[in-house]
């Protein structure tokens, strides 16, 4: 029933009205210096509002004091920065023509209606003639009294109102620009991608810490072989290290910390997972051609994870079987095969998360990630390009 009322228990409600009041001191202060020329503000308006950072300054008060809950947020609706071209200066003109006129209409309202309100207090009372002209020439009678709170009602009610034109006009005029919202985008993405990459980092390097370490111990519990039991939990011991080596890694770039951060692995260091993968049981064989030193960094990096997820996957779904790896460099390419016995369950091609991660790495590259079952095996393949990462 009261909905309309709602407004005035909101604090941005009174805050709009500070912002709407603030223009209206500086106007005060020129029409106490030349009150023939009141339009001389309006005048000086066209020349401020083409000084860049009055953009900035402007965009700055309307975030906090007419929409506040966008302040700070990479998606806010009204830009604080400076003009960049003449279409923003122009529009902040626009703006600040148009807020002064607010500013002025809101003073008009904010003095009036109040003033009324003590009108219909007092001139029951015998206090002299209304100043108010719809009450000038009106009898006064004493139900004025009950009639006392609704130009005060009334007035805030307007106020909530311009408050609200206020805020459009400003996502109108002030809101970013194309160019703007396009950098807005581009870097919302790129944490967007780092985040991605940090979960796949953290996925590939602990769940093959993980999966090996389940598979030695599985291993060395069935063996019963104290020689055998020692190796493994030396391969558990050497693989939880570099695990967390590479979560400390990530760790640090969470915090942006600012301290160095190791290199991440890459595949001139593919000895270290397939001797990982021979501990746990595996029996790996290994073919390397080309010049893998010759590989671009973010392919060889990005090459090692997936080696490692494919590793990973091997021990997951089909246990210490024996293990076909495959590296190679072909011209502007690197070839990367993972083959294996086919598991007694095949893995989810599609909702499996390290499938999943390998295709999406290969594609971030550049470049095609399949898996399934071929000629008997289960085969990962991966080409990645390398003429546009050198």
């Amino acid at each position: 029933m009261f909905r309309f009322l709602r407004p005035l228990g909101r604090s941005v409600t009174y805050t709009r009205w500070l912002h709407l009041s603030m223009p209206v001191a500086v106007y005060g202060i020129w029409l106490f210096i030349d009150m023939e020329k009141p339009y001389v503000p309006f005048l000086a308006l066209l020349l401020i509002g083409l000084i860049p950072a009055v953009r900035l300054a402007e965009g700055m008060q309307v975030q906090l004091l007419v929409v506040p809950k966008e302040r700070g947020r990479h998606d806010a609706t009204v830009s604080a920065a400076p003009s960049a071209s003449w279409g923003e200066r122009w529009r902040t003109v626009v703006w600040l023509e148009i807020r002064l006129g607010l500013a002025l209409a809101t003073m008009v309202i904010s003095v009036w209606l109040p003033v009324t309100t003590y009108e219909l207090l007092t001139a029951p009372l015998g206090h002299g003639a209304s100043e108010v002209p719809i009450l000038r020439d009106t009898a006064p009678h004493w139900w004025w009294w009950l009639l006392a709170p609704v130009p005060v009602v009334l007035m805030l009610l307007c106020v909530a109102a311009v408050g609200e034109l206020d805020a459009s006009l400003a996502r109108r005029l002030l809101g970013p620009s194309k160019e703007e919202r396009l950098t807005a985008l581009e870097e919302r993405t790129e944490r967007l991608l780092e985040r991605n990459r940090i979960a796949r980092e953290i996925h590939d390097s602990i769940g093959h810490a993980l999966t090996v370490a389940v598979v030695q111990a599985g291993a060395a519990r069935a063996a019963g072989d104290p020689a055998f039991t020692a190796r493994a939990l030396a391969a558990i011991e050497e693989t939880g290290r570099t695990a967390l080596d590479d979560l400390e890694r990530v760790l640090l770039v969470l915090r942006e910390s600012g301290g160095p951060v190791g290199q991440r692995p890459t595949l001139d260091e593919a000895d270290r997972l397939l001797e990982s993968a021979r501990a746990s049981g595996a029996k790996v064989e290994s073919e390397f051609s080309g010049p893998l030193a010759s590989v671009p960094g973010p392919v060889s990096r990005e090459g090692y994870r997936i080696l490692q997820e494919a590793l990973t996957n091997v021990l997951r779904h089909s246990g210490p079987v024996p293990v076909r790896v495959r590296i190679a460099v072909m011209g502007e390419r690197l070839e990367l095969d993972v083959t294996n016995p086919l598991p007694g369950s095949l893995p989810r091609v599609q909702g499996g998360s390290g499938l999943r991660g390998i295709r999406e790495r290969a594609a971030l590259l550049g470049g095609e990630a399949r898996s399934g079952p071929h000629e008997g095996e289960w085969r990962v393949r991966v080409r990645l390009p390398l003429d546009g990462l050198r």
